[in-house]
């Protein structure tokens, strides 16, 4: 998604994940130009590379940013865009910077705060995103996405049940989209799991069952096994992209799903997965590697007791 009890998940299992998926982006992407790699028994799908065009694009933008006279707001405007593209390659840094350049130039620039937000929350500065956020939020209360990450930074930041208000608020504008539909269970759960199942059954009820990403909530509510969901990974996949970015969705949820059965080992392996594709602008990508890094110091503070 841009802007995403099985406690004996044995080893062999997580490596016919793998084998699967590999094999069948060998047999189902024709019309790729790049063969998967190999790694032992292992085959994987190509991550997502850099594409030229966006390379050039980049280029262009430093270039007329350093030698164009342009307005305040044209400036701003190239430093917001400069910076998606940052963040696009996984440049967060970078990004960061053009978009604090772009709100510096030009205060009430409502998609910068958001990426600042979207920022902070990656690096655990969540307070900061709270208040960027809030800025959107202020300039534009329609802008939906910022009930979504805001919502998100909540829900990571330890405060799931405001959460899963910016969540209600965001699945207000679509109740058909499967994706805000798991992370309004993702909060909801961490308050009352019971009832959350309860509620995304309802919720699923709104969503096509010809949407791939129904399977995922059909995952969560035991009406699917993980074997049958690995299964369907390539439904209507024709191209390497198209798979990479499913994997990069599919991997983030079977880790969430792992790592709500209790399941700690499988569920950083499927982290990692997600991290593997380089789908850097997908939610699922980019709070991978945040799962990792929260599960990482829930185990060093374990260690420490």
């Amino acid at each position: 998604m841009r802007l995403l009890s099985n406690k004996q998940f044995s080893n062999a299992f997580f490596s016919k994940v793998l084998l699967v998926s590999g094999l069948l982006f060998a047999q189902g992407c024709t019309t790729a130009t790049h063969q998967p790699s190999v790694i032992g028994e292992l085959i994987i799908a190509e991550p997502i590379a850099v594409n030229v065009k966006d390379e050039i694009a980049l280029e262009r933008l430093t270039q007329v940013l350093q030698r164009a006279k342009i307005t305040d707001d044209q400036r701003a405007e190239l430093f917001y865009q400069r910076g998606i593209k940052y963040d696009k390659f996984g440049l967060r840094a970078l990004a960061h910077n053009d978009f604090n350049q772009a709100i510096n130039l030009k205060p009430d620039m409502v998609d910068a705060y958001n990426f600042l937000g979207i920022h902070f929350t990656q690096r655990q500065e969540f307070n900061q995103s709270y208040d960027a956020f809030d800025s959107a939020i202020e300039l534009d209360p329609n802008y939906e996405f910022a009930y979504f990450n805001r919502g998100i930074a909540l829900y990571y930041g330890g405060r799931p049940s405001l959460a899963a208000d910016d969540f209600t608020a965001f699945r207000s504008y679509q109740q058909n989209d499967p994706y805000r539909v798991l992370w309004q269970y993702l909060a909801d759960s961490a308050v009352d799991q019971e009832k959350a199942k309860q509620d995304l059954s309802i919720y699923a009820q709104s969503i096509n069952d010809s949407v791939w990403a129904k399977n995922i909530i059909d995952l969560y509510l035991g009406k699917m096994s993980q074997d049958s969901f690995i299964d369907r990974l390539t439904q209507n996949i024709n191209t390497n992209q198209a798979l990479t970015e499913r994997l990069c969705e599919a991997y983030f949820y079977l880790g969430k799903y792992n790592q709500m059965q209790g399941d700690a080992n499988s569920a950083i392996n499927f982290f990692k997965l997600a991290l593997s594709t380089n789908v850097y602008e997908f939610v699922e990508h980019r709070y991978a590697k945040l799962e990792l890094d929260l599960m990482r110091q829930e185990m060093q503070q374990n260690s420490r007791l």
